[in-house]
C-alpha cells in the first residue's frame, strides 16, 4: 500500500500511513498569499468570493450528482479548504506481495471503491465485482502482479540516458476531483522502485494549470495522464489538464526528477483535449497527437514548437473495424469509423509504425492497434494489442524486449489502478500479441 504524501493544493487535505496501515488524514494546508492573489485577481474578498462560488457541498461516495449540474469546463473560483477530502498524491507505495494481486482502487465522481489494507479516510462505495479477473481465466490476460503497489492510473514507463526506468501517471487519491500534479518513480531493474517526489506542482508550477473548472456541477483540478520521455539527450513530459488542454514540460536541469518549465506556450493549452503523447522517430523527427489521435504534428528541432500544420490521421481504405464490439458503445455515432476513443501512443518496430488507441473489446479497455508505412498513414491491421492493457505506452527495455504498460481499467482485470507490465511479442504479420514468458506473474 502506498504512503500518502500531504497535498499542496489549496482544496486537498494531506494524510499518511502508519506502521500498521492505518490511514490517519490532518488538517489541509493552506497558502493564504495563493488564496488572496487568486481573490484580487477574481475581484473578489473572502465573504464576496465565497457567495460567488456556484456549487454545493461535494459529492462522496453514495450520494449523487446533479443531472442538471455545470459540466461546462468554465473557470470557477476554488472551492473552499478541505472541499474534496482525497490526497492529490500517491506517494512512495511499497513492494507488491500476494495480497496485491487482488483489489486495488477504482476513481470515480461521485464513488470511490478502494479494496485492500486500511481504511481510507473519505468514504468508499462497495467493491462488489469491480475486478473479477475474467480475462485471466479465459486466457487473455496473463495472471500478471502490479510493478509496485501504489496507486497510478495510465501508467507510463520509459527507459532514461542513465539506463533506469522512470514511471509515472495519473495519481492521487481521485483523478476525477484533484490532484497535485506530476509524481515519478526511478528503477534499475522494472522491481524495485524510488519515489522522486512531486516533480511537477499545479500550485508551484503551474500557469494556466492553476485554473479550477467545473465538472459535473463540483469544481475540478486534476491532472491526467503525464507521460515521460527521453528524447535528444533530456527529459520531456507532456500531460493534460482535464476540460482544460495539453501541454509539453522541458527538464532544466538535464534530470529526469527536473525542475520543468513549459517548452512552449506557457500562457494557454497547446491545444483542447486530453492523452498527449510524444513519438520520436529513428530519423529523428519527434511528432506530437493525442486523444483519439485525429491528427498529429511534428515539433520544431529543438522541441520548442511545432513545425508546420496539424495533419489529419487516415486509415488505408476498407481498414475500419466495424463490429461493434470492438468499440465503446458511444462509437456508434461515428458510424465505428475511428481509431479509438482515447490514450493515443506511438512506437516504431521492425521500420513499421504503430498506433495505439484505447477502445473497449467487448467492454475490456484495450488497445484499437494500427500499424503503416509513416507517421501520418494510412493506418492498417486494426486489432486488439493485449487484452485490458490500455492507456500506457509501450517500450523496449535494456535487453530488447518489448513491454506494454497496465493499470487495471475494467472489470475484467484481476486488479485494479496499479502499474503493472505485460510483455508482448509481435505475430509473424506484425501484429502484437501476448508474450509466452511473463517475468511479473503473480506471487
Amino acid at each position: 500500500m502506498p504512503v500518502r504524501a500531504g497535498s499542496s493544493a489549496p482544496a486537498s487535505a494531506s494524510a499518511s500511513r502508519d506502521g500498521e496501515g492505518t490511514i490517519r488524514r490532518y488538517a489541509p494546508r493552506l497558502d493564504r498569499r495563493s488564496l488572496l492573489a487568486g481573490s484580487l485577481a477574481l475581484g473578489l474578498s473572502g465573504p464576496a468570493r465565497a457567495q460567488e462560488r456556484p456549487y454545493g457541498p461535494a459529492p462522496l461516495s453514495g450520494g449523487e450528482l446533479d443531472p442538471k449540474g455545470d459540466d461546462s469546463g468554465r473557470i470557477v473560483p476554488a472551492p473552499p479548504p478541505g472541499y474534496w477530502p482525497y490526497s492529490g498524491r500517491s506517494g512512495p507505495g511499497r513492494r507488491p506481495d500476494a495480497a496485491s494481486a487482488r483489489g486495488g482502487w477504482v476513481s470515480g465522481l461521485p464513488n470511490v471503491r478502494y479494496n485492500g489494507p486500511g481504511k481510507p479516510g473519505y468514504p468508499i462505495a462497495p467493491w462488489e465485482n469491480s475486478a473479477t479477473g475474467s480475462a485471466v481465466a479465459a486466457g487473455l490476460l496473463p495472471a500478471i502482479r502490479p510493478l509496485h503497489d501504489v496507486h497510478i492510473r495510465d501508467t507510463i514507463v520509459c527507459l532514461g540516458g542513465d539506463g533506469h526506468y522512470y514511471m509515472t501517471g495519473s495519481t492521487g487519491d481521485n483523478i476525477w476531483a484533484v490532484n497535485d500534479g506530476v509524481e515519478l518513480w526511478r528503477s534499475k531493474d522494472l522491481q524495485d522502485w524510488t519515489w522522486l517526489g512531486l516533480v511537477w506542482s499545479i500550485e508551484r508550477d503551474g500557469v494556466w494549470e492553476r485554473e479550477w473548472r467545473m465538472r459535473k456541477g463540483v469544481p475540478f483540478r486534476a491532472l491526467w495522464a503525464p507521460e515521460i520521455h527521453y528524447i535528444r539527450g533530456n527529459y520531456w513530459i507532456v500531460h493534460s489538464m482535464s476540460r482544460a488542454g495539453v501541454a509539453i514540460l522541458r527538464s532544466e536541469t538535464g534530470r529526469p526528477e527536473g525542475p520543468y518549465a513549459h517548452a512552449f506556450s506557457p500562457d494557454r493549452p497547446l491545444r483542447g483535449g486530453i492523452d498527449a503523447t510524444l513519438f520520436a522517430d529513428d530519423d529523428g523527427s519527434v511528432w506530437f497527437t493525442l486523444g483519439s489521435a485525429d491528427e498529429i504534428v511534428r515539433l520544431k528541432p529543438d522541441m520548442r514548437g511545432f513545425d508546420g500544420p496539424w495533419q489529419k490521421m487516415v486509415a488505408a481504405e476498407g481498414e475500419y473495424d466495424l463490429d461493434p464490439t470492438h468499440h465503446r458503445k458511444e462509437c456508434a455515432a461515428k458510424g465505428l469509423r475511428h481509431f479509438g476513443y482515447e490514450g493515443a501512443t506511438m512506437f516504431r518496430r521492425d521500420g513499421i509504425y504503430y498506433l495505439g488507441v484505447v477502445d473497449r473489446y467487448a467492454d475490456r479497455y484495450s488497445f484499437a492497434m494500427w500499424m503503416a508505412d509513416q507517421p501520418t498513414g494510412p493506418w492498417r491491421n486494426r486489432h486488439e494489442g493485449p487484452p485490458c492493457c490500455g492507456g500506457g505506452n509501450f517500450l523496449r527495455d535494456g535487453q530488447g524486449r518489448w513491454w506494454v504498460t497496465f493499470f487495471g481499467n475494467d472489470e475484467a482485470s484481476p486488479w485494479r489502478e496499479r502499474p503493472g507490465l505485460v510483455r508482448v511479442d509481435f505475430a509473424p504479420d506484425g501484429r502484437v500479441i501476448v508474450h509466452r514468458d511473463q517475468p511479473f506473474a503473480a506471487i
